[in-house]
């Protein structure tokens, strides 16, 4: 029932039967600090000890169970140090066990004599038969058999799998396993029961061994892989509704200046473009801060989009700010607004940590002042020293680049805020004066990111995604080639820019390595000077002065260099639509992501564009699973799906930064599922709170608070 109690906050695992302290601590490593949390560690695999298997019978490769008795037990010492024990079964078939690692007792335990079990895998040697440290049991001739398989558990160092078991099972006989999902959704979702899912989960039956194990727990699967999605819905979506429970300044389009700036543009907005116009547009327009992620592929036109929603803030009279990762691509941004607001009357300031004094004091005063309606800078914008006169609306571009706490410090920036007497006042997000408002938040990623798992790790957030292309964009060519054929591609380098064109040269690393073979970028430029005199080659990397980068990519925007050697520093932002090759050295590298990132580079203009993907081999499994799939995919959100199978979505995921737990059990490619949750989320929240309250104690217990950045 919605009035039932919430449960208690289950107690350390330390001072437990067979747990001390030191032990408490490794089980706290790998996330178990309650009998709750042993009852959910689910099994890796199973072993099969409910048979007894002949020495002759036993199929190759395949762990099993034999029943022997040791004949004999010895300590050799050729070729190395090893016990080496004779056995044979009731059938009177020989079987050495042979450890090359043992312990006193282990030496104990194989006495002639002695009556065993012995699991392994069986291989046939110059010896005959053999198993290579076993594990070993030993029994009395007529015990009878365990009638459930025995489980193989995560662990940690310290902890053995024999502990773990003993853990586990006396965590499956004390923890509470009562039920946290009301009746009426057990039955719409068609749930089998939480107890009797988990001990099956734990202790499946042996007459199912085999391929037929899944098919008997997919129902109990099912269900906990259910109740860890809810779990981690709800937690979401209370965020999200504390979160509209904060008020902030209600920033209605007049029109007055979007409209101006997208008469001036020399290009129509696309239908995609204008939806999330719109539906960011409405969010402003609300007495509650937007929270938005705006998704866009490479070239898609989230920087236009960006610059509407900060006019719309400047319109009310507001303050935006744009924080972007790198110096080079919050320059991009700053070149690009200053191409565009100007004309309408709107100041924009440039903030970096590059910036000479003086020229950061001034900076600094028209922020200040509110002469500057409009900032672009880097981590530079959050510093003490930057404060805002009214600011309304903070964008944040590549988000996932930022940790938690860097973005809320550009969110709490202090506004300024009318009190009912009409006086000014000073109020952060927490409204401690006047009237309480937050900071609207738009946060832009041109790493695309697989609806599903949008569904499950945003569900905090609103999403709007940019999913076309401006037209008159060209399809880039994709083209792998080995390192040994590199004269061919400087000749296509030199074709292409004695042809009017230019082209990017990308390299992994800066300096040379000791530890790892790759090409450098200052080598490299180096060797392309020497090699290419007719043209001109410049050089930018992460270890230039701000100036120097400026001024190279000034210059390559001007045509006054024809080819670009560069490390990722230009991955995101820079568009020079006469480049129409990028050449990736040692592409077997770099992620997925990055790839399709550096690829997009190419292509913004008309004409036919490249990218030559350099490899060394021999390849990797993974790096040949990349390159395959970014040579076949141009769609940056099917280029995400791939990268999500490949790497699981704690890697994929990680650069978020959120503090989310990541989920152990759930599919994330299971869009029906996730959805499921969803919808009884909403539910458990509006009709079953208490019921929520207890489901979260359980799979989150207190690590909910991380989702409050």
């Amino acid at each position: 029932m919605a009035g039932e109690p919430t449960a208690p906050v289950a107690p350390s695992l330390a001072g437990m039967p067979g747990v001390n302290k030191a032990v408490a601590a490794k089980l706290a490593k790998i996330g178990l600090r309650s009998q709750e949390d042993l009852a959910l560690h689910l099994p890796l695999r199973f072993e099969d000890e409910t048979l007894i298997t002949p020495v002759a019978a036993a199929p190759p490769g395949v762990s099993v169970q034999c029943e022997v008795t040791i004949i004999s037990s010895d300590v050799a010492f050729r070729p190395r140090r090893q016990l080496v024990a004779r056995a044979q079964d009731d059938a009177g078939d020989l079987l050495v066990l042979r450890f090359l690692n043992f312990y006193p007792s282990q030496q104990k335990q194989l006495q002639p004599g002695a009556h065993l079990r012995v699991f392994g895998e069986i291989r046939h040697g110059f010896f005959g038969a053999e198993m290579v440290h076993p594990r070993c049991q030993k029994v009395e001739p007529d015990e009878a058999l365990p009638q459930t398989l025995t489980p193989v558990y995560p662990t940690t160092a310290g902890v053995g799998q024999g502990t773990m078991r003993r853990l586990v099972q006396r965590a499956l006989t004390v923890a509470d396993l009562s039920e946290t999902l009301p009746e009426a959704l057990l039955r719409t979702h068609k749930l089998a029961p939480f107890a009797d899912s988990v001990r099956l989960l734990h202790q499946p039956p042996h007459v199912e061994f085999g391929e037929s194990i899944e098919r008997v727990q997919q129902a109990a699967w099912q269900r906990v892989r259910f109740d860890e999605l809810l779990a981690q819905q709800i937690s979401l979506r209370r965020a999200y509704v504390r979160r509209r429970e904060h008020t902030a300044p209600r920033l209605p389009s007049t029109g007055e200046l979007t409209n101006a700036l997208l008469t001036s543009l020399p290009f129509a907005l696309t239908a995609a473009q204008q939806r999330v116009c719109t539906e960011i547009r409405q969010d402003l327009a609300q007495a509650h801060p937007m929270q938005r992620l705006l998704q866009g592929d490479v070239g898609s036109g989230k920087t236009v989009v960006a610059a509407l929603a900060m006019l719309q803030a400047v319109e009310n009279g507001y303050q935006a700010a744009l924080m972007a990762p790198t110096e080079i691509l919050a320059e991009q941004h700053y070149l690009k607004l200053q191409q565009w607001l100007p004309p309408l009357g709107i100041e924009v300031a440039w903030l970096t940590g590059s910036l000479k004094k003086k020229d950061k004091t001034a900076m600094l005063e028209a922020v200040a002042s509110g002469q500057a309606r409009v900032v672009v800078g880097t981590h530079a914008l959050i510093e003490d020293t930057v404060s805002f006169k009214q600011l309304g609306l903070a964008v944040i571009d590549e988000q996932h680049r930022f940790g938690v706490r860097q973005r809320l410090a550009l969110r709490q920036k202090t506004i300024q805020v009318e009190t009912t007497s009409g006086a000014a006042d000073t109020a952060g997000p927490t409204g401690t004066a006047g009237t309480a408002s937050s900071v609207h938040q738009l946060m832009m990623s041109a790493t695309p990111i697989p609806r599903t798992l949008a569904m499950s790790l945003y569900a905090d957030l609103d999403v709007s995604v940019i999913d076309e292309l401006p037209p008159g964009r060209t399809p880039i060519r994709t083209r792998l080639v080995t390192a040994a054929r590199r004269e061919e591609v400087v000749a296509r380098v030199h074709e292409a820019c004695l042809g009017g064109h230019q082209a990017y040269w990308i390299c992994p690393l800066v300096d040379e390595s000791e530890t790892l073979d790759l090409q450098n970028a200052i080598a490299t430029y180096e060797a392309l000077r020497t090699e290419l005199p007719d043209i001109h080659v410049g050089l930018v990397h992460g270890r230039m002065k701000a100036d120097e980068k400026s001024a190279t990519m000034e210059a390559f925007g001007r045509n006054d260099i024809q080819l670009l050697v560069s490390t990722t520093v230009i991955e995101v932002g820079v568009d020079v639509p006469n480049a129409t090759l990028m050449v990736i050295e040692h592409a077997e590298r770099f992620g997925l992501a990055q790839l399709h990132q550096l690829r997009g580079r190419v292509g913004r203009g008309a004409a036919e564009s490249s990218c030559i993907l350099m490899y060394a081999p021999p390849l990797s499994e993974m790096a040949r699973a990349r390159l395959k799939v970014i040579f076949e995919n141009t769609d940056g959100f099917e280029i995400a799906r791939h990268d999500l199978q490949l790497r699981g979505p704690g890697e994929f995921i990680g650069a978020r930064q959120s503090g989310l737990p990541m989920l152990k059990y759930a599919d994330l490619e299971d869009p029906v599922l996730i959805e499921a949750a969803r919808t009884a989320a909403e539910a458990m929240l509006r009709d079953y709170p208490d019921h929520a309250e207890r489901h979260l104690q359980r799979w989150l217990a207190g690590a909910e608070e991380l989702l409050k950045a």
